[in-house]
């Protein structure tokens, strides 16, 4: 395997093939010379301690045993992953190859020549932009196909894909929302579903306690801390156990369960215009159309007192009316009294109608002025989260956030950032200010927010963020993005034992992603990855075909306790018509456990990391 890039995520993943699935490495990474990015270069230079610290946290969280790590790892430095330091990292003879740099550029430049150096390669490529990144993915595939290599096609129709492309922001946004809205980051989106690994307490005398879809894992007998700050996977004796079988959960007392619910999305589509052009409801305040009604109102009561004056048809009554109002009708000399002074009460009017006329118009100029500009925090606002930080993870969490319809106020220093423009196409209110500047968490609202997300580039930014939070909600729930794992531990620490009161976790990006980038590698479809106090729970799809452990058994015998379990089968891979539990998806969830798996099927599968490389490995390697 080979993995190139320039910040944590490149570390992890290395350490992630190395110490689970136990693959041979190539690592390479930016040379000094580089200059460094803004996260890189503290990353750069404690690349060898993150690693080793990475690799001995799996290492204990898999039973500590040695043989997972695999000797001789080779670390390069390069300044760019050009055709010769591809060459070099022997590509060539590579199962796969890993493209993590922060610049989405760099990425698809080497993942073209990658392909052309070696068409059977399967490539993961590291990018943002996700449109984008669906036409590479197609591209690479074609190439391969073309070049006699790698099949293309889409995971789940009984071919592992050449080309996957990830997002770690993408990956991330699930967890570190659900952690803001409910207090945990135990969310997968399973092909349009929304899984939740829910923590129940042990049940009490007498009461029975809810599995769920199933139960998922076992948590520890003596923490009294189910979600922690990642970034170690120790867990002793007492720790997790994950998958347990239904004697392990009966004869378990006195531990916390970990069950599996099934939400389907419900909240509002995410507009696509929305912001650029206003509803015609909001170019006027409630006022003036109150005022144009009037006039309305007005305009049809002299309509219907002419017709009772003059006996004069409907039609023709409402046109001299209009007339009247304009003053384009000759004056009524000659006409009757009570004719005369109707034309005179709709002279009146239409003297009224212009100021209200010109008051509309100059509204609507100003609505659409200021539809393109940044809103303010309404004056009532409450219950809402706090966002700071709208760069590449802020913005996917904003946009998560909005899709559930759950209101949110930004705080960005740069008015330029990335996720500026998405805030303000969505509307929603953004505080443009530096977050540890006196008043600006004021202007956000932050005495009545439910939730605050501190999700800046810059750890101390966002630890003192959240201090300062607490001074003002000590109840506030608050989720940091901090790089360093023993920082997010003690800070963590030091939180809980300061404010009881309130939720805090401490989350890593790159930890929250390394699993699923490592699991692409290895030539399967990760649909995500849930953490059960220090350690890591992966769904994947996976295709029954060619897995003995899976094809030709029911789904009682293709359980392993402690290493995988069927969850769901596909049954729109599959292609025979069956109903699915939910509209919109082909998933059915509630399999019969004497039902047999056929080779062509396709399931998606909790497991962990250690068994799903013992389920899949031998299988990669070969038709590698």
């Amino acid at each position: 395997m080979v993995v190139c890039g320039d910040d944590g995520l490149a570390h992890r993943l290395a350490a992630e093939l190395r110490g689970v699935y136990r693959e041979q490495v190539v690592l390479v990474v930016p040379s000094a010379g580089r200059a460094p990015q803004p996260m890189t270069g503290r990353a750069r230079a404690a690349s060898a301690a993150l690693l080793d610290r990475v690799v001995t946290a799996v290492n204990r969280g898999n039973g500590g045993s040695d043989d997972t790590l695999v000797p001789g790892e080779r670390v390069m430095e390069a300044a760019e992953p050009t055709e010769a330091v591809l060459a070099d990292a022997g590509v060539e003879r590579a199962a796969a190859l890993a493209l993590v740099y922060d610049d989405d550029e760099t990425n698809i430049r080497a993942a073209l020549t990658a392909r052309r150096l070696n068409p059977r390669l399967r490539l993961v490529l590291r990018l943002y932009n996700r449109r984008l990144g669906q036409h590479i993915e197609e591209l690479l595939d074609q190439a391969a196909a073309l070049a006699g290599g790698a099949t293309p096609g889409r995971a789940g129709h009984g071919h592992d894909n050449a080309t996957t492309v990830l997002s770690d922001a993408d990956t991330a946004a699930p967890a570190l929302v659900a952690t803001a809205l409910v207090g945990t980051s135990k969310v997968v989106d399973a092909e349009g579903l929304l899984l939740r690994a829910v923590e129940r307490r042990p049940p009490g005398p007498g009461e029975v306690a809810d599995p769920g879809l199933c139960t998922l894992a076992l948590l520890s007998a003596t923490s009294n801390d189910p979600a922690g700050a990642e970034g170690s996977e120790d867990s002793g004796d007492q720790g997790p156990q994950l998958l347990p079988g239904a004697e392990a959960v009966a004869a378990a007392t006195g531990r916390g369960t970990v069950v599996l619910e099934q939400l389907s999305y419900s909240g509002p589509p995410l507009p696509s215009r929305r912001g650029a052009v206003p509803p015609f409801a909001s170019l006027f305040s409630a006022r003036l159309r109150w005022s144009l009604a009037g006039l309305v109102a007005a305009v049809v009561a002299l309509a219907v007192a002419l017709i009772l004056v003059t006996d004069d048809h409907p039609l023709h009554a409402i046109y001299v009316t209009l007339l009247d109002l304009f003053a384009i009708n000759e004056p009524a000399l000659d006409a009757p009294t009570g004719q005369q002074v109707l034309q005179l009460l709709s002279g009146l009017v239409g003297l009224l109608l212009l100021p209200v006329l010109l008051a509309a118009v100059l509204e609507a100029l100003g609505t659409f002025r200021t539809a393109s500009a940044l809103r303010k925090p309404p004056r009532g606002l409450g219950g809402h989260v706090v966002l700071l930080g709208l760069g590449k993870i802020g913005t996917r969490v904003l946009t998560r956030l909005r899709e559930l319809d759950i209101p949110v106020v930004c705080v960005e220093a740069d008015p330029e950032a990335r996720g500026v423009a998405v805030a303000r196409r969505l509307r929603v209110p953004v505080v443009v200010g530096d977050v540890t500047q006196e008043g600006v968490l004021e202007s956000a609202k932050i005495h009545r927010a439910d939730a605050l997300l501190a999700l800046t580039s810059i750890d101390t930014t966002n630890l003192e963020s959240v201090l300062y939070a607490r001074s003002v909600r000590p109840d506030l729930r608050a989720v940091l993005r901090l790089y360093d794992d023993d920082f997010a531990k003690a800070v963590y620490r030091t939180l809980r034992m300061a404010h009881p009161t309130g939720l805090t976790r401490s989350r890593s990006v790159s930890h929250l992603a390394a699993p699923a980038f490592a699991g692409a590698m290895m030539g399967r479809q990760i649909l995500g990855a849930i953490p059960v106090e220090r350690r890591v729970l992966l769904f994947a799809a996976v295709v029954v075909n060619g897995h003995p452990q899976l094809e030709g058994r029911t789904v009682a015998e293709a359980f392993r306790p402690g290493a995988w379990r069927v969850l769901a089968l596909d049954t729109a891979a599959r292609g025979d018509g069956a109903a699915a539990d939910a509209p919109g998806s082909g998933l059915v969830w509630d399999l019969p456990a004497t039902y047999v798996l056929r080779a062509g099927d396709r399931v998606v599968l909790a497991a962990t990391r250690r068994g799903l490389a013992e389920l899949l490995g031998r299988r990669t390697r070969s038709t590698a």
